[in-house]
């Protein structure tokens, strides 16, 4: 543990769309000699179709999700941590559904369905929640030049309005976040692949996750 973080540790990366969370996941896996939970986008049955019609598809596509991000959490609590995951479950919730039931895109009745299944899964013994919560954020500019330089036709054809209500959720959404510590970072501060610079934010990560175990151990002993 020559980096300061425990080899147990769930470190969790969230954030819009493009915005870089699976390049960062990667580095800090390797770095740390951690294993990645990626979010599986290549064989995703719905992810194409709901970009072409939202209000058909967007209750499928975020169930689809929950299922899948669900048996991640699983089998990170059964391996005992170590992990670095690329989005978080949380972003699930508490913005693409949300999103699509305010705007009439999902109806009540669903996302009431998928608001409960959450619900029930969360308070399960399988899931871990993170130790730190990486939110990446940037420009909206920055975060659009992102998307267009990996090239996914069907984010690329989506309107800019989306990827622009989408940025201003995600902003609301991280300022009341409290299910565990966060540590924000802005994109256009950092250079994943200069290794000066990952050493920076491991530095910080260590930090947030010492200062939250040592919190917790000091509330434990108090109780005690």
């Amino acid at each position: 543990m020559e980096h300061g973080i425990p080899s147990n540790a769930l470190i969790t990366i969230a954030g819009t769309v493009g915005v870089g969370k699976s390049t960062l996941t990667s580095a800090l896996a390797q770095r740390l000699g951690f294993r990645t939970s990626l979010e599986q986008v290549e064989h995703n049955p719905y992810l194409e179709k709901f970009y072409h019609d939202f209000e058909r598809w967007s209750f499928h596509l975020q169930i689809y999700f929950l299922a899948e991000r669900f048996k991640e959490q699983k089998a990170i609590f059964e391996a005992g941590g170590g992990f670095v995951q690329d989005r978080s479950i949380y972003e699930d919730t508490g913005i693409f559904a949300k999103m699509h039931a305010d705007q009439g895109t999902m109806t009540a009745t669903d996302y009431a369905t998928y608001t409960s299944l959450f619900e029930a899964m969360v308070m399960t013994p399988y899931f871990p929640h993170p130790d730190v919560l990486i939110y990446l954020e940037g420009s909206l500019p920055s975060i659009l030049n992102r998307i267009a330089a990996r090239g996914r036709e069907m984010e690329i054809q989506t309107e800019r309005a989306y990827w622009e209500r989408m940025h201003e959720r995600y902003a609301a959404w991280i300022g009341e976040f409290n299910a565990c510590p966060v540590l924000r970072l802005n994109i256009d501060e950092y250079d994943v692949h200069e290794p000066a610079s990952l050493d920076g934010i491991i530095a910080q990560i260590s930090s947030v996750i010492g200062a939250s175990r040592l919190a917790k151990a000091q509330a434990a002993a108090a109780s005690e």
